[in-house]
């Protein structure tokens, strides 16, 4: 168990399980294998929405969802599910990968719908214009949703998630934590922050459950696995 431990946070932080600085040999490790997953997860990425291009969905909507994915940020969410994966004896990577796209893809789709004029109305999004100013808010909204429905068909596909049970308890894990009870519940609380004044638990509450949901179910789910 402590392995395990010992072996997630030299994955995802700079600091060991006793608190101490990780060594200079232990520091680069962790980088090695973050620009490892980073490699891994962008390629999946790719894969995941090239069928795009072959399937009977509208020009437009296929060129907006690659673009609300396309260039990333950190990758946080997945890197840490395949972080915890790894850290438990991961033995299959390709069903660790594919849940790991499917929770960026909800990421990314949280990202599309926060920056709409009817949210935080923001005009870029990592360097460039949002998906709502590059095409338009009816295409922003579809992209978002478009989105979330590729990340539920990634985590229920047989192939390669062959066991039922499996399937049913991560596609649980991320559709709590992207729903009511999660990320959406955390931006509705955030958009009623703008008209009233929230105390720290509230706050707390609000982050937990906008930002901490998904990056929970990241840890669930890579040990789900």
């Amino acid at each position: 168990r402590f392995e395990t431990v010992r072996k997630f946070e030299v994955l995802t932080t700079e600091f060991s399980v006793d608190g101490g600085e990780l060594t200079p040999s232990l520091k680069l490790k962790r980088k090695v294998v973050r620009q490892k997953f980073a490699e891994r997860i962008e390629k999946a990425l790719h894969e995941s929405l090239a069928p795009l291009n072959r399937k009977d969905a509208p020009p437009k909507l296929s060129a907006a969802i690659p673009y609300a994915v396309f260039p990333g940020g950190a990758r946080i969410r997945p890197t840490i599910l395949l972080a915890v994966a790894t850290a438990c004896g991961d033995d299959r990577p390709e069903i660790a990968m594919a849940a790991a796209v499917a929770l960026e893809l909800i990421h990314c789709a949280s990202l599309v719908h926060d920056d709409l004029p009817c949210m935080d109305d923001d005009d870029l999004r990592r360097g460039k214009p949002t998906v709502h100013k590059a095409f338009d808010e009816a295409t922003a909204v579809l992209a978002g949703d478009s989105l979330h429905a590729l990340a539920f068909e990634i985590l229920s596909d047989p192939d390669p998630h062959s066991d039922p049970f499996t399937r049913g308890e991560m596609i649980a894990t991320l559709a709590k934590a992207s729903g009511p009870d999660g990320m959406a519940g955390g931006q509705m609380m955030d958009l009623e922050a703008e008209k009233s004044s929230f105390d720290l638990p509230t706050v707390t509450r609000l982050q937990a459950l906008k930002t901490g949901a998904l990056i929970a179910a990241s840890v669930e789910m890579g040990a789900i696995l």
